[in-house]
């Protein structure tokens, strides 16, 4: 959601801070704004809409302040106005603040503010932080400890930026259950929400936990907790280069993050599945090393999973697998519906998180309720809890026992696309992993699933050197007149289905819906004439004749049919479909991977060809970290 960076050093702060912003616009925002302290002043400016409007702003302005924070706005109290864009003031534009999450309280808090006279600028819930800060400051010179005092007059998730006119050398943030980073360069610090904001001037960086607040001053970082002890806490190296965060010649980050896709498979491959392991030689130990614990695996008898999302989507996936390869029983929630309708407690159950960013608020909510609500129970009944993530320091990482790191490095476009088959690919891992420990299906099958897993990145490759220019072509059909699309699949490609449809919604801003295959004629057929194209996910395998049937009922109503299936099966599909995307043959449990790969490409062309900002769609954010 919203983003924060923060700068105090021997620099200026404007440019360090505008375009650590840029970097933080795959966040999705709908104002911007920076405030720095020079000269015994704090200088504000604030804008709405893109950051080229407060590029345009500051554009004349000459400011060589050393010290400042920036924001980008996602709107949740008050409209995107540039009034309501952060930083926010106190009364007298001493004291600036930036905040990301949300303080439930706040209206308890104005209302407290007003009748003390402090007058309000926004309808923000921020705009409370520095009235607040002030009137602590009336009582000590301490910023740091008028900050506290605020903190602990705060209900909610926030993480906060601070600068104040009347000290000019130090910058404080605290972090309460929304992410924030520290970075460390030679005599100069920095604050991010993230940090691929900070990547071009230090790679050495140390993420703030809950509960604490940080003091960065020309001289160092002190960090304490929000009673104001002293924290001994050390920064670590990344291995990420910022090259990783440009789009290396490709006209969006989305299409470069599609064409990475088969490098993202091969590290996972290369990350989790040992090489040695045959299964002819009936080897004693599991063919994929994902670190779990007996604790975490042993005796399971129902696996929870919950996620937003794309996540949810390759959540499902992971479901058919845990099902079908481990054959453990396992339920898919939304992250957002699980906290206020928990299933019953069953015991020995494992309780998955699935979130690309390891922040995302609802997930992460879930998780921590379900620990609490086992806390107290006996053994067989406490929380189990693992993360599929692709960040490995961030808050899930945190709260879970162990996490599966899925290794798909930075993804800038807000519309998914790497992380969901790195994603989907944890839960193979997950399952074969499962499967063996369990003795679910025989080793010779799992050797035959892992075999199929080394094929995949070279069959994306496939897809992506002989299907491009087809895509695109077929992509001019449907940027004018089409208002809706309807996916369908079946089995463990339903999900699929989903995804493109997501997909589709997210950047080109055309309906669509996707079914089961086989509830079309239970009432979604209703919808369909010759202005509706549908896709179908027709995979060979247990369920092809099916969807081939029912994608026939459709084109019976004269809806334009698409066909993702295998080229060898092409042929025979013409007679079904008006348009074809093939993809390499492939056994139908590993197929999801490569039949996404097409929908992505085809939802990215459509969007962009209609000329529409594909990388930050509208209303959008790539990490929802307020409820």
């Amino acid at each position: 959601m919203c983003g924060i960076v923060g700068y105090i050093g021997t620099q200026a702060a404007t440019d360090i801070l505008i375009s650590g912003l840029e970097r933080l616009e795959y966040r999705g925002y709908d104002s911007a704004g920076i405030a720095t302290v020079e000269e015994g002043q704090v200088n504000c400016v604030k804008a709405k809409g893109k950051l080229f409007n407060l590029r345009e702003k500051l554009e004349h302005t000459i400011n060589h302040a050393q010290i400042g924070i920036g924001h980008t706005r996602w709107a949740t109290h008050g409209k995107p106005e540039e009034h309501n864009a952060h930083p926010h003031l106190n009364t007298d534009r001493r004291l600036a603040v930036v905040q990301n999450g949300i303080i439930e309280n706040y209206l308890e808090l104005k209302e407290e503010l007003i009748s003390k006279k402090i007058e309000f600028r926004s309808e923000t819930d921020t705009e409370v932080i520095p009235h607040l800060i002030t009137q602590f400051l009336t009582d000590s010179n301490s910023l740091m400890t008028a900050i506290q005092k605020t903190i602990a007059r705060l209900e909610g998730a926030f993480a906060i930026a601070v600068v104040h006119a009347d000290n000019p050398y130090e910058l404080i943030v605290a972090r309460q259950q929304a992410p924030l980073v520290l970075g460390f360069g030679q005599g100069e610090f920095f604050c991010a929400s993230d940090m691929t904001a900070i990547l071009p001037h230090t790679r050495t960086i140390l993420n703030l936990e809950n509960g604490e607040i940080a003091r960065l001053t020309p001289l160092g970082v002190e960090i304490y907790d929000f009673e104001g002890a002293r924290m001994s806490r050390f920064p670590r190296t990344l291995d990420w280069n910022p090259v990783q965060v440009e789009k290396q010649g490709f006209r969006h980050y989305m299409l470069k993050e599609i064409y990475e896709q088969p490098a993202v498979v091969r590290t996972c491959l290369d990350t989790y599945i040992n090489p040695n392991w045959h299964a002819d030689e009936n080897p004693d130990y599991s063919p994929v090393n994902l670190g779990l614990t007996p604790n975490l695996t042993d005796n399971l008898e129902h696996i929870q999973v919950l996620a937003c999302g794309t996540s949810w989507h390759a959540a499902l996936i992971g479901k058919y697998l845990l099902e079908q390869v481990a054959g453990i029983p396992t339920t898919v929630d939304y992250a957002s519906e699980f906290r206020y309708s928990p299933k019953p407690i069953i015991s020995n159950t494992l309780t998955i998180g699935v979130t690309q960013s390891g922040e995302t608020a609802d997930t992460i909510a879930a998780l921590e309720s379900e620990r609490a609500r086992r806390a107290d129970l006996e053994p067989k009944f406490q929380a189990k809890l693992l993360a599929i993530t692709n960040r490995a320091e961030s808050s899930i990482a945190q709260i879970c026992d162990r996490i599966i790191d899925t290794h798909a490095g930075i993804e800038i476009g807000v519309a998914a696309t790497k992380t969901f088959v790195a994603q989907t690919m944890g839960f193979y891992f997950l399952s074969l992993d499962l499967a063996y420990r369990r003795q679910s299906v025989p080793n010779y099958k799992i050797g035959e699933i892992i075999a199929g897993l080394r094929h995949i990145p070279s069959q994306i490759e496939t897809i992506l050197d002989t299907q491009a220019d087809a895509i695109e072509e077929l992509a001019h059909d449907f940027t004018t007149e089409i208002e809706d699309f309807i996916f369908i699949g079946r089995g463990i490609n339903f999900p699929i289905a989903l995804e493109g449809a997501l997909k589709l919604k997210e950047i080109s801003y055309i309906h669509a819906e996707a079914y089961p295959a086989g509830e079309m004629k239970h009432g979604p057929i209703a919808l369909l004439d010759n202005k509706v194209p549908v896709v179908a996910v027709a995979m060979p395998g247990s369920v092809y004749d099916k969807v081939i049937s029912n994608a026939q009922e459709a084109k019976a109503r004269d809806a334009r049919l698409i066909g993702v299936t295998t080229a060898m099966n092409a042929t025979e599909a013409a007679h079904t479909f008006d348009d074809i995307l093939t993809v390499p043959e492939v056994d139908e449990l590993i197929s999801p991977i490569l039949a996404v790969v097409p929908l992505q490409m085809l939802s990215y062309h459509i969007a962009a060809i209609k000329g529409l900002d594909v990388d930050q769609p509208r209303n959008l954010a790539k990490s929802v970290t307020v409820e």
